[in-house]
Protein backbone atom coordinates (compact mmCIF):
# COMPACT_ATOMS: atom_id res chain seq x y z
CA UNK A 1 0.00 0.00 0.00
CA UNK A 2 1.08 3.27 -0.80
CA UNK A 3 1.05 5.56 2.02
CA UNK A 4 2.66 9.59 2.88
CA UNK A 5 5.41 11.26 0.24
CA UNK A 6 7.26 8.27 0.81
CA UNK A 7 7.48 4.35 -0.65
CA UNK A 8 5.89 2.30 2.27
CA UNK A 9 5.34 -1.68 1.92
CA UNK A 10 2.58 -4.23 3.04
CA UNK A 11 3.45 -7.58 3.85
CA UNK A 12 5.63 -9.41 1.56
CA UNK A 13 5.62 -6.63 -1.30
CA UNK A 14 8.47 -4.28 -2.81
CA UNK A 15 8.79 -0.59 -2.09
CA UNK A 16 5.93 0.89 -4.23
CA UNK A 17 6.35 4.35 -6.00
CA UNK A 18 5.79 7.12 -3.61
CA UNK A 19 2.22 8.36 -3.16
CA UNK A 20 1.00 12.03 -5.14
CA UNK A 21 1.06 14.63 -4.26
CA UNK A 22 -1.04 17.88 -4.38
CA UNK A 23 1.00 18.87 -7.68
CA UNK A 24 0.14 15.02 -9.36
CA UNK A 25 -1.09 15.90 -12.99
CA UNK A 26 -2.86 12.93 -12.70
CA UNK A 27 -5.01 11.29 -9.88
CA UNK A 28 -5.22 7.39 -9.35
CA UNK A 29 -8.78 5.97 -10.62
CA UNK A 30 -8.46 3.44 -7.63
CA UNK A 31 -8.52 5.92 -4.93
CA UNK A 32 -11.42 7.17 -6.76
CA UNK A 33 -13.39 4.74 -6.77
CA UNK A 34 -12.43 4.23 -3.09
CA UNK A 35 -13.28 7.87 -2.23
CA UNK A 36 -16.90 7.11 -4.33
CA UNK A 37 -17.45 4.37 -1.92
CA UNK A 38 -16.46 5.42 1.34
CA UNK A 39 -18.93 8.37 0.39
CA UNK A 40 -21.56 5.97 -0.44
CA UNK A 41 -21.12 3.74 2.74
CA UNK A 42 -20.73 7.08 5.43
CA UNK A 43 -23.05 8.52 4.09
CA UNK A 44 -25.75 6.39 4.55
CA UNK A 45 -24.22 5.84 8.30
CA UNK A 46 -25.68 9.13 9.47
CA UNK A 47 -29.23 8.90 8.78
CA UNK A 48 -29.23 5.61 10.07
CA UNK A 49 -27.80 6.92 13.38
CA UNK A 50 -30.29 9.56 13.44
CA UNK A 51 -33.16 6.75 13.62
CA UNK A 52 -30.45 4.19 16.06
CA UNK A 53 -30.89 7.52 18.52
CA UNK A 54 -34.67 8.48 18.10
CA UNK A 55 -35.03 4.94 19.24
CA UNK A 56 -33.82 5.15 22.15
CA UNK A 57 -29.57 4.41 21.48
CA UNK A 58 -27.42 6.49 23.65
CA UNK A 59 -24.77 8.03 21.39
CA UNK A 60 -21.49 7.19 22.99
CA UNK A 61 -22.78 3.97 23.67
CA UNK A 62 -24.17 3.53 20.02
CA UNK A 63 -20.57 4.88 18.81
CA UNK A 64 -18.46 2.40 20.85
CA UNK A 65 -20.92 -0.70 19.78
CA UNK A 66 -20.30 0.09 15.90
CA UNK A 67 -16.86 0.50 16.70
CA UNK A 68 -16.31 -2.68 18.57
CA UNK A 69 -18.01 -4.15 15.64
CA UNK A 70 -16.68 -2.81 13.31
CA UNK A 71 -12.87 -4.07 14.51
CA UNK A 72 -14.91 -7.67 15.30
CA UNK A 73 -15.63 -7.65 11.44
CA UNK A 74 -12.00 -5.89 10.60
CA UNK A 75 -10.22 -8.88 12.20
CA UNK A 76 -12.18 -11.72 11.20
CA UNK A 77 -12.38 -10.54 7.40
CA UNK A 78 -8.46 -10.70 7.96
CA UNK A 79 -8.65 -13.94 9.72
CA UNK A 80 -10.13 -15.57 7.49
CA UNK A 81 -7.56 -14.40 4.41
CA UNK A 82 -4.96 -14.97 6.66
CA UNK A 83 -3.47 -11.33 6.61
CA UNK A 84 -4.05 -10.95 10.32
CA UNK A 85 -0.65 -9.28 11.94
CA UNK A 86 0.30 -8.07 14.86
CA UNK A 87 1.54 -3.36 14.22
CA UNK A 88 5.22 -2.75 14.45
CA UNK A 89 6.85 -0.04 15.29
CA UNK A 90 6.39 1.82 12.10
CA UNK A 91 2.82 1.39 11.59
CA UNK A 92 1.91 3.26 15.25
CA UNK A 93 1.91 6.65 13.68
CA UNK A 94 -1.14 6.04 11.01
CA UNK A 95 -2.34 3.87 13.69
CA UNK A 96 -2.59 5.91 16.56
CA UNK A 97 -3.94 8.61 14.51
CA UNK A 98 -6.39 6.90 12.76
CA UNK A 99 -7.37 5.29 15.62
CA UNK A 100 -7.50 8.00 18.29
CA UNK A 101 -8.78 10.76 16.33
CA UNK A 102 -10.05 9.72 13.04
CA UNK A 103 -12.21 7.03 15.01
CA UNK A 104 -12.63 7.91 18.55
CA UNK A 105 -12.59 11.56 18.77
CA UNK A 106 -14.50 11.78 15.65
CA UNK A 107 -16.65 9.20 16.90
CA UNK A 108 -17.49 10.50 20.45
CA UNK A 109 -17.45 14.35 19.34
CA UNK A 110 -19.91 13.89 15.81
CA UNK A 111 -22.17 11.12 17.64
CA UNK A 112 -23.22 13.46 20.66
CA UNK A 113 -24.08 16.64 18.38
CA UNK A 114 -26.02 14.39 16.17
CA UNK A 115 -28.16 13.93 19.51
CA UNK A 116 -28.51 17.50 19.01
CA UNK A 117 -28.10 18.62 15.40
CA UNK A 118 -30.13 17.88 12.54
CA UNK A 119 -28.73 14.14 10.56
CA UNK A 120 -28.25 16.33 7.49
CA UNK A 121 -26.54 18.79 9.14
CA UNK A 122 -24.64 16.78 11.06
CA UNK A 123 -22.68 15.23 7.81
CA UNK A 124 -22.08 18.57 6.30
CA UNK A 125 -19.85 19.99 9.53
CA UNK A 126 -18.49 16.81 10.11
CA UNK A 127 -17.24 16.52 6.66
CA UNK A 128 -15.50 19.76 6.38
CA UNK A 129 -11.81 18.70 6.50
CA UNK A 130 -11.06 20.93 3.94
CA UNK A 131 -11.27 24.29 6.54
CA UNK A 132 -8.85 22.56 8.57
CA UNK A 133 -6.89 20.18 6.06
CA UNK A 134 -5.68 23.17 3.22
CA UNK A 135 -3.23 24.97 6.06
CA UNK A 136 -2.19 21.76 7.87
CA UNK A 137 -0.87 20.46 4.56
CA UNK A 138 0.67 23.44 3.67
CA UNK A 139 2.27 23.98 7.06
CA UNK A 140 3.20 20.32 7.76
CA UNK A 141 3.59 18.39 4.37
CA UNK A 142 4.59 21.44 2.63
CA UNK A 143 2.60 20.84 -0.17
CA UNK A 144 2.02 23.51 -3.29
CA UNK A 145 -1.77 23.37 -4.28
CA UNK A 146 -2.35 24.12 -7.78
CA UNK A 147 -4.53 27.21 -8.68
CA UNK A 148 -7.58 24.62 -9.48
CA UNK A 149 -7.70 23.20 -6.54
CA UNK A 150 -7.60 26.54 -4.81
CA UNK A 151 -10.94 26.96 -6.94
CA UNK A 152 -11.76 23.57 -5.99
CA UNK A 153 -11.53 24.04 -2.46
CA UNK A 154 -13.08 27.64 -2.13
CA UNK A 155 -16.35 25.57 -4.41
CA UNK A 156 -16.84 23.08 -1.85
CA UNK A 157 -16.37 25.12 0.85
CA UNK A 158 -19.15 27.86 -0.79
CA UNK A 159 -21.51 25.12 -1.52
CA UNK A 160 -20.70 23.56 2.60
CA UNK A 161 -21.70 27.61 3.72
CA UNK A 162 -24.97 27.22 1.77
CA UNK A 163 -25.97 23.90 2.78
CA UNK A 164 -25.64 25.16 6.84
CA UNK A 165 -27.62 27.67 6.38
CA UNK A 166 -26.71 29.87 9.13
CA UNK A 167 -30.36 31.49 9.04
CA UNK A 168 -31.65 28.25 9.97
CA UNK A 169 -29.77 27.93 13.02
CA UNK A 170 -31.27 28.23 16.80
CA UNK A 171 -28.79 30.47 18.01
CA UNK A 172 -30.36 30.77 21.40
CA UNK A 173 -29.88 27.37 22.00
CA UNK A 174 -27.04 26.14 23.94
CA UNK A 175 -27.05 22.50 22.88
CA UNK A 176 -27.27 23.38 19.42
CA UNK A 177 -24.08 25.63 19.63
CA UNK A 178 -22.39 23.39 21.17
CA UNK A 179 -23.38 20.66 18.77
CA UNK A 180 -21.83 22.68 16.19
CA UNK A 181 -18.56 23.35 17.76
CA UNK A 182 -18.30 19.45 18.15
CA UNK A 183 -18.82 19.03 14.66
CA UNK A 184 -16.01 21.31 13.47
CA UNK A 185 -13.63 19.92 16.21
CA UNK A 186 -14.68 16.15 14.54
CA UNK A 187 -13.54 17.45 11.14
CA UNK A 188 -10.26 18.63 12.85
CA UNK A 189 -9.66 15.75 14.74
CA UNK A 190 -9.83 14.04 11.28
CA UNK A 191 -7.78 16.27 9.34
CA UNK A 192 -5.27 15.98 11.62
CA UNK A 193 -5.81 12.11 10.97
CA UNK A 194 -5.32 12.99 7.20
CA UNK A 195 -2.21 14.26 7.77
CA UNK A 196 -0.35 11.68 9.71
CA UNK A 197 -1.19 8.89 7.28
CA UNK A 198 0.32 10.78 4.90
CA UNK A 199 3.27 11.97 6.26
CA UNK A 200 3.48 7.73 7.48
CA UNK A 201 5.49 5.18 6.46
CA UNK A 202 3.93 1.85 8.08
CA UNK A 203 5.05 -1.58 7.09
CA UNK A 204 1.14 -3.04 7.13
CA UNK A 205 -1.52 -2.09 5.05
CA UNK A 206 -3.90 0.01 6.06
CA UNK A 207 -6.62 -2.74 5.70
CA UNK A 208 -4.15 -4.58 8.09
CA UNK A 209 -4.22 -1.78 10.44
CA UNK A 210 -8.08 -2.07 10.83
CA UNK A 211 -8.68 -3.63 13.35
CA UNK A 212 -5.66 -2.11 15.58
CA UNK A 213 -7.09 1.34 14.42
CA UNK A 214 -10.99 0.44 15.52
CA UNK A 215 -9.62 -1.07 18.92
CA UNK A 216 -7.59 1.91 19.60
CA UNK A 217 -11.03 3.89 18.72
CA UNK A 218 -12.60 1.99 21.34
CA UNK A 219 -10.47 2.17 24.17
CA UNK A 220 -10.55 5.90 23.21
CA UNK A 221 -14.18 5.63 24.25
CA UNK A 222 -14.71 3.62 26.80
CA UNK A 223 -13.30 6.25 29.38
CA UNK A 224 -16.22 8.97 27.65
CA UNK A 225 -18.80 6.04 27.76
CA UNK A 226 -18.19 5.68 31.71
CA UNK A 227 -17.83 9.25 32.71
CA UNK A 228 -20.44 10.54 30.74
CA UNK A 229 -23.03 8.34 29.81
CA UNK A 230 -22.36 5.07 32.73
CA UNK A 231 -26.45 4.57 32.70
CA UNK A 232 -26.72 4.52 28.58
CA UNK A 233 -28.17 1.46 26.45
CA UNK A 234 -28.21 0.37 22.71
CA UNK A 235 -32.02 0.57 23.04
CA UNK A 236 -34.43 -2.15 22.85
CA UNK A 237 -35.94 -1.24 19.73
CA UNK A 238 -35.12 -3.47 16.90
CA UNK A 239 -34.24 0.08 14.44
CA UNK A 240 -31.56 0.35 16.91
CA UNK A 241 -29.92 -2.81 16.51
CA UNK A 242 -30.59 -2.95 12.64
CA UNK A 243 -28.74 0.47 12.33
CA UNK A 244 -26.07 -0.78 14.34
CA UNK A 245 -25.60 -4.00 12.77
CA UNK A 246 -25.30 -2.26 9.34
CA UNK A 247 -22.90 0.69 10.57
CA UNK A 248 -20.94 -1.31 12.32
CA UNK A 249 -20.44 -4.73 10.46
CA UNK A 250 -20.65 -3.11 6.76
CA UNK A 251 -19.93 0.28 6.60
CA UNK A 252 -17.89 1.07 9.65
CA UNK A 253 -15.46 -1.49 8.37
CA UNK A 254 -15.44 -0.86 4.78
CA UNK A 255 -16.08 2.62 4.76
CA UNK A 256 -13.35 3.61 7.14
CA UNK A 257 -10.87 1.44 4.75
CA UNK A 258 -11.61 3.33 1.56
CA UNK A 259 -11.42 6.64 3.71
CA UNK A 260 -7.96 5.20 4.97
CA UNK A 261 -7.03 3.95 1.18
CA UNK A 262 -7.90 7.54 -0.46
CA UNK A 263 -6.46 8.73 2.24
CA UNK A 264 -3.23 7.75 1.24
CA UNK A 265 -3.37 7.31 -2.92
CA UNK A 266 -5.26 10.47 -3.53
CA UNK A 267 -3.86 14.04 -3.43
CA UNK A 268 -4.77 15.95 -0.18
CA UNK A 269 -6.89 17.97 -1.26
CA UNK A 270 -8.56 15.56 -3.79
CA UNK A 271 -9.68 13.55 -1.26
CA UNK A 272 -10.87 16.48 1.50
CA UNK A 273 -12.84 17.83 -1.48
CA UNK A 274 -14.21 14.92 -2.51
CA UNK A 275 -15.39 13.86 1.12
CA UNK A 276 -17.69 16.93 1.12
CA UNK A 277 -19.76 14.88 -1.12
CA UNK A 278 -20.77 13.06 1.66
CA UNK A 279 -22.82 15.23 3.26
CA UNK A 280 -24.49 15.78 0.25
CA UNK A 281 -25.80 12.25 -0.24
CA UNK A 282 -26.58 11.93 3.36
CA UNK A 283 -29.02 15.13 3.06
CA UNK A 284 -30.50 13.00 -0.21
CA UNK A 285 -30.98 10.25 2.38
CA UNK A 286 -32.16 12.07 4.93
CA UNK A 287 -34.97 13.45 3.05
CA UNK A 288 -35.50 10.11 1.58
CA UNK A 289 -35.53 7.97 5.57
CA UNK A 290 -36.39 11.09 7.55
CA UNK A 291 -38.15 13.70 5.78
CA UNK A 292 -35.93 16.17 5.69
CA UNK A 293 -37.34 18.61 3.06
CA UNK A 294 -35.21 19.94 0.28
CA UNK A 295 -34.57 23.06 -0.27
CA UNK A 296 -33.15 25.72 -3.16
CA UNK A 297 -30.07 26.29 -0.84
CA UNK A 298 -29.50 21.90 -0.51
CA UNK A 299 -29.66 21.56 -4.67
CA UNK A 300 -27.64 24.87 -5.21
CA UNK A 301 -24.98 23.80 -2.36
CA UNK A 302 -25.10 20.13 -3.65
CA UNK A 303 -24.15 21.61 -7.27
CA UNK A 304 -21.61 23.71 -6.02
CA UNK A 305 -19.65 20.72 -3.94
CA UNK A 306 -20.16 18.47 -6.92
CA UNK A 307 -18.06 21.33 -9.10
CA UNK A 308 -15.33 21.33 -6.43
CA UNK A 309 -14.87 17.47 -6.62
CA UNK A 310 -14.85 17.76 -10.30
CA UNK A 311 -12.04 20.73 -10.38
CA UNK A 312 -9.81 18.92 -7.37
CA UNK A 313 -10.05 15.81 -9.70
CA UNK A 314 -9.25 17.09 -13.31
CA UNK A 315 -6.47 16.33 -14.55
CA UNK A 316 -3.29 19.69 -14.75
CA UNK A 317 -0.89 19.50 -17.62
CA UNK A 318 1.82 16.94 -17.19
CA UNK A 319 4.93 18.15 -16.36
CA UNK A 320 8.71 16.19 -16.30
Amino acid sequence: MRMGTRPATTEGSVPGPPAPSLTSTTVPIGGLLQLFASVILLSSAWPLTKIALAAGSTPLWFAEGRAVLSGLMACLLLGITGRLRLPTRPDLPAMFAVGGLQLGTYFALAHEAVAWVPAGRTAILANTTTIWVVPLSLLFLREHIPARRWLAAGLGLAGVAVLINPLAIDWSSRTVIVGHIFLLGAALSWSIAIIVTRAARPNLSMFALLPWCFLIGSLVLAPMVWWHAPHGTLGDNPASWWALGYIGFVAGPLGTWCVMEATAKLPTLVSSVGFLTTPAVSLILANIFLNEPFTPDLLAGSAMIMAGVAFAAWPGRRTK
